[in-house]
Formats: C-alpha cells, sequence, structure tokens
C-alpha cells in the first residue's frame, strides 16, 4: 500500500545565499542550484527558477571551491572530469561566478585549458521555471503553478526568453553568443558550442533578468546606503569579520515601497521574511543607531504610511496601530504548514510595534534626526499614544494584550509569535488574552518618551502621559513578579484569567532600561538573566533550562537569538551593568564565529562550556533564516557596547580584549 509523501518544510542551515534586494539566489554548500529544497532564485515572495544545471561534454563539472565573495557575489571553481589530460593531474577547469542584483542574476563562465591541444566542447546550460509561492516552498508543496499549467515560454524580440505565469510573474533569460537557445514550459537551454584553445580560456555569460511581479515591497536603487563604506579594524579578528560581514548583508536587506522610493527600510530576513516587518525593521533601525540615523527615520516614515486609521478585524488594524506586516498577496499557509494561517496582504497582528515605533522615533532624535524629519511625524505621534490607551488593552485592565479573534491569524502577537511560546513553568501553554511582559516595559517607555517628545514640540499631553506611565508602573510591580524558590522575576505573562505565567524567560530582559522596573527589580532580572541556565556561552536563552518547556532547538522555548540578547545586553548596559552585558556580548561573537560571521536568525540553547564535554559550537536551527536583518544589526549594538558609544557624542570604551584595536573607518 502506497502512502501519501509527507510535506516538510525545506531547511537553511547549510545553504548558502546570495541577495540584493529584493532578489535572492539559494545555492547549496558545492554552489548547485536545483533538487527537492528551497534552492532557487527568487524575487520577493515567489521563486522564479528551481534548478540551474551546466554540464560540458554531456557532464556536470565536479565543484571543488566555492567561495562567497560577498553579500551577492560567489566563485565556484570546478573540474570536468570528461575532459581530462593524459595524468591525474585536472587539466581543465571552470570559473563561475555568479552576482545577483535588484533586477536578476548574472552568471559569467570562464572555462580554463592548461592542455596543449584545442579542444571542441559543448557547453549547456539548464533553467528550470518554477513560479512557486514562498508559502508553498516554506510548506514543502509543490509548485501552484508548475501543477496547473500557468507557465509560459516565449521568444523576446531582442533573441532572448520570456518566462511568465498568469499571476504578473515575468522575467527573461539572454545568453551572450549563444550558439541555440531552446525552450519549453519545464526548462530553458542555453548552448554554446566551444573551442578551448590549448594552455586558453573561453569566456560566456547569461542574464536573468525580472520584468514583473507582484512584490509590495522593491529594490532601494534611489536611496544611499550610509554605511556602504564604513569598515571596522579590531585585534580580534571575529569582531571585525562578524561586524563588516554584517553591514554587506544589511546593505543587501534594503527595500523600499514602489510608491515611496525615498524612504528605504530593512527587510526581516530571507528567505521567508524578505519584507517590512513593523517590530523586526524597528528593532534593526535602531540597532543601526550609533552608525545611522536614516534607516530608522525612513523606517519610521514607510510604517507611518501604514498605520492604520480605522477598525478591520480581518486585518487587526485599529486606528493608529503600527503593521506587522506587508506581502505582495493574502499569505495563506500551505503543505505542512496548511490551514494555520490566512493573513491578508497587510496585516496588523502586532502588539509591540506600535510602542516600539513612538520609543525609536525618540531615540532617533537623541541619535541627531533632523526636528523638522521628526515634527512631521508628530500626527502619527499622537495616534499612536492614542492606540495605546484606546485599543492596545482589549479588555480594560490597564496593561497592553492580545487575541486573535479570526482564528487564522497570529495566535501569538508579540517577537516569540509562535503558537507555543507563551508557557507556564510546567510546560503548558497559556491561553489569551494574553499581556506580554516587555509589551508593558515597551508601553511605560513609549509613554515617557511621547510625553518627552510632546513637550519638546509643544504639544500638549505630556503630563497626562507621564501619569498614565505612573499607573503602568505600579500595577506591573503589583501583579506580575513570582518567584520559584530560586529567586524572584516577572513572569512571561498573564493569561486570560489574569493569573501570572510563571515560566522563566529572556522576555524579562527587554525590561531593562525601559524604566518599568525599580532598583531592587532591575537587580533581581539580571541576577536570573546571568544565571547558567539562562546564560548558554553564546547568548541568553529564550527560556530557562530549568523551565518544564525547555528544548534547546525549540523555536521560542529555549533556543538562542541574536537580536533577543543584544536586546538584554543594551538593558543591562542602560542599567549600569557593564560586565554583564560584556559576557553576552563575548556569547555573541562567540556565535557569530560558529556560523562563519553570518549569525542566523535562531540557533541551539546549547551550552558553550558543558560538564565532560567541553566546548562545542551551537547547533544550527534548521530552518532559520541568514541572514536576518535583526540578527545582523546585533554586530552594531556589539560595536558601540564595547567602543562605549552614546548618543550625546561621547565614548567610553570598555577595558576587554574584544575591543583592543577597535576602530570605525569611513570611505
Amino acid at each position: 500500500m502506497c502512502e501519501t509523501a509527507k510535506t516538510l518544510q525545506p531547511w537553511l542551515h547549510d545553504k548558502l545565499v546570495l541577495l540584493q534586494a529584493p532578489c535572492q539566489l539559494w545555492m547549496e554548500q558545492d554552489g548547485s542550484v536545483g533538487g527537492p529544497s528551497a534552492t532557487g532564485f527568487y524575487t520577493g515572495d515567489v521563486r522564479l527558477v528551481s534548478a540551474i544545471a551546466m554540464d560540458i561534454d554531456g557532464e556536470a563539472p565536479t565543484p571543488i571551491s566555492v567561495s562567497r565573495d560577498s553579500a551577492d557575489a560567489a566563485s565556484i571553481v570546478s573540474v570536468p572530469r570528461s575532459l581530462e589530460g593524459p595524468t591525474a593531474d585536472p587539466r581543465f577547469r571552470v570559473m563561475v561566478s555568479q552576482h545577483v542584483h535588484a533586477q536578476g542574476l548574472r552568471q559569467q563562465i570562464v572555462i580554463e585549458s592548461g592542455r596543449d591541444d584545442d579542444i571542441q566542447v559543448p557547453v549547456h546550460i539548464t533553467i528550470v521555471p518554477d513560479m512557486s509561492t514562498m508559502q508553498e516552498i516554506k510548506g514543502g508543496a509543490r509548485s501552484s503553478a508548475v501543477a496547473r499549467g500557468a507557465i509560459q515560454t516565449n521568444a523576446d524580440a531582442s533573441g532572448g526568453i520570456i518566462v511568465a505565469d498568469d499571476q504578473g510573474n515575468a522575467y527573461s533569460v539572454h545568453a551572450d553568443h549563444a550558439d541555440d537557445v531552446s525552450w519549453n514550459t519545464r526548462a530553458v537551454t542555453l548552448t554554446w558550442h566551444c573551442t578551448v584553445p590549448a594552455n586558453g580560456t573561453v569566456e560566456l555569460s547569461w542574464n536573468l533578468v525580472v520584468q514583473s511581479s507582484h512584490a509590495a515591497p522593491v529594490a532601494a536603487a534611489a536611496t544611499p546606503c550610509h554605511w556602504a563604506n564604513v569598515r571596522v579594524t579590531a585585534a580580534d579578528r571575529r569582531v571585525s569579520r562578524w561586524i563588516n560581514t554584517s553591514l554587506q548583508d544589511l546593505a543587501a536587506l534594503r527595500m523600499t515601497i514602489a510608491d515611496d522610493p525615498d524612504h528605504a527600510f530593512l527587510a526581516a530576513g530571507a528567505p521567508w521574511y524578505f519584507t517590512l516587518f513593523g517590530r523586526d525593521s524597528l528593532w534593526s533601525a535602531r540597532f543601526m543607531l550609533p552608525l545611522d540615523v536614516t534607516v530608522a527615520m525612513d523606517t519610521l516614515h514607510v510604517l507611518a504610511r501604514f498605520q492604520a486609521t480605522e477598525h478591520d478585524a480581518p486585518s487587526n488594524a485599529d486606528p493608529g496601530k503600527i503593521m506587522h506586516e506587508l506581502r505582495g498577496e493574502q499569505l495563506v499557509s500551505q503543505g505542512t504548514f496548511a490551514g494555520t494561517l490566512s493573513l491578508p496582504p497587510l496585516y496588523y497582528g502586532t502588539i509591540d510595534a506600535t510602542p516600539l515605533w513612538i520609543i525609536v522615533l525618540g531615540e532617533t532624535l537623541r541619535w541627531g534626526a533632523s526636528r523638522e524629519e521628526v515634527r512631521e511625524l508628530l500626527p502619527n505621534l499622537q495616534a499612536a499614544l492614542a492606540w495605546l490607551r484606546v485599543w492596545g488593552d482589549c479588555d480594560g485592565d490597564g496593561f497592553l494584550e492580545y487575541i486573535d479573534r479570526t482564528g487564522h491569524g497570529l495566535s501569538n502577537q508579540g517577537w516569540k509569535d509562535s503558537g507555543d511560546s507563551v508557557r507556564w513553568n510546567d510546560g503548558h501553554i497559556a491561553d489569551g488574552p494574553i499581556a506580554l511582559c516587555e509589551v508593558q516595559g515597551y508601553a511605560y517607555q513609549a509613554a515617557m518618551t511621547g510625553a518627552e517628545l510632546l513637550e519638546t514640540f509643544g504639544l500638549p499631553g505630556a503630563d497626562e502621559w507621564r501619569s498614565w506611565a505612573a499607573r503602568l508602573k505600579a500595577r506591573f510591580n503589583e501583579r506580575f513578579w513570582v518567584d520559584d524558590g530560586r529567586g524572584r522575576y516577572p513572569a512571561i505573562a498573564l493569561d486570560k484569567d489574569k493569573r501570572p505565567v510563571d515560566s522563566l524567560t529572556s522576555n524579562i530582559g527587554h525590561l531593562l532600561g525601559t524604566g518599568i522596573l525599580d532598583g531592587d527589580g532591575v537587580r533581581d532580572v539580571v541576577a536570573r538573566l546571568v544565571g547558567a541556565d539562562m546564560l548558554s556561552g553564546y547568548g541568553v536563552r529564550t527560556m530557562s533550562t530549568l523551565a518544564g518547556g525547555y528544548w534547546p532547538e525549540s523555536y521560542h522555548c529555549g533556543s538562542v537569538w541574536a537580536h533577543d540578547s543584544a536586546i538584554i545586553m543594551n538593558g543591562l548596559r542602560a542599567e549600569g551593568y557593564r560586565d554583564e552585558a560584556l559576557r553576552v556580548a563575548e556569547g555573541l561573537v562567540r556565535a557569530a564565529a560558529a556560523f562563519d560571521y553570518q549569525i542566523p536568525e535562531l540557533y541551539s540553547g546549547d551550552a558553550w562550556d558543558c560538564a565532560g564535554v567541553g566546548m562545542r559550537a551551537p547547533a544550527p536551527y534548521p530552518a532559520a533564516c541568514h541572514p536576518q536583518a535583526w540578527s545582523a544589526a546585533s554586530s552594531v549594538s556589539v560595536l558601540a557596547l564595547l567602543l562605549g558609544l552614546d548618543s550625546d557624542g561621547s565614548s567610553s570604551p570598555l577595558d576587554s580584549p574584544l575591543a583592543q584595536g577597535l576602530r570605525v573607518v569611513h570611505g
């Protein structure tokens, strides 16, 4: 009896990516593209091509070297074994340069001979159209465009091939000086009949250019990248390599909205979240403030553009609310995730993006943004503040909470947005509405920041918001604290019955620096965060190893997220705990080295120094995005910590080996 094959989410941990938003190319470690995985060429949320294959003289050359030269380029060296010479030494090499740009992909091929005779060989490049949606790829489902026969191929006027589907996605393929171009709905094949001269070379090339797509964000072509010429040097090369790699990746993640090309933001991550996310883009821009205020100011402008003005239940929108994510079409989960999500293209299912928007606005002004630019956003500030009081508190108890009322939206709407992320200490899942602890801290800081901005610009309401914040602080400290016998700490959340959900999680670290904790509260939170059950040696675990729901490979209940650790590190620094902040930074540098300086979205919570085992690298979370904007941008927070950079222009470098020789070089 034959069973239907189970669909599985493809894993990314062993894949290489080249990107220049909105395009990305995913490859295997040997540089190949194809097979049952997420490899392929994408634009926005669509995989245009599922496989790219080369054969020389009827045989695929064997890769011997792959180098990711930058965020958007790689070099692959291979040997066509069918063309070996009279000895065992390879006498032919093929060097392929791949370059992803904002409009497509260019591949240049150099065939190099070390033989003493001319050789005639056919070279074929086969490109397989796909047109899968991102949700089909993520769920391991087959391309619906292929299944329904919706892909068409035709010659264009310039001698290339146009590949298009019935959803408005199209691209062209052009080969330089090819002898033959053939195509059908299954593949485009480029053919060259080459004479490789004795001890000489032949150069070939071809291009894929995106003609149209319904991706919402587009390339940030009209705006300069203000850190493009920034380089960091350090005595500890791990520090400089991580920061410099991250800055390249962040430049490649820059996007804009088609009808607002002057304001660039950072896409959340490749491949699953290659678009505008309110929370992610704000945190990434906030981390970048010590190097660049422009990306924060632009992100604030873009999000203000989409700020909700009315209540809309299907999209979870309320007046003044900042959006969660933007897609080119309805997001409907497919394959292994089928039936779990159905989100409108513009979705507002986030409880924290609105207070974070207010906080980032205030911090961007302090870091040197133009007062006039901030003044333009004051109506949005007032609307966002009103949302905190009118709509953020959905049941009138004085706390910000969320619940999915549609049945097909996100069940959890804080940064830990997986369905099982809010757990009791015994491991069972809490019921909503959920009032997260860190969101109360964000709301307090947002109210205080909003009051300062209103006062700065001569607008009324500052005293009212300070009073609102004081009442929230008192309520928080009355209701959220729990004690497990090892010391007290804030619960991760209040559940639907207003009971404190008592697992110990990294969420409490987000409270540091917000002002919602008193002195004793700060001390107690720090004491729990630096315990061996929370600090892994590679960052801060999302959940204590002592909690019933802990698992080192859990998405939100035991793994480590670099951005989460960076937030906690910044909070420790803000509260005066510089040594503890440095311990977190040291862990992130170790993690960066373990992942070849491109820290993924998350990784395992395994300890750096396990008793009886010794040092070991953190295990990857197999489906994690990389690069991820807030993971990459966390390197800038580490830079700011080590150099002691502050918004007033002062600096006080740490006395740490990581800070030795650390310099930021412009130009």
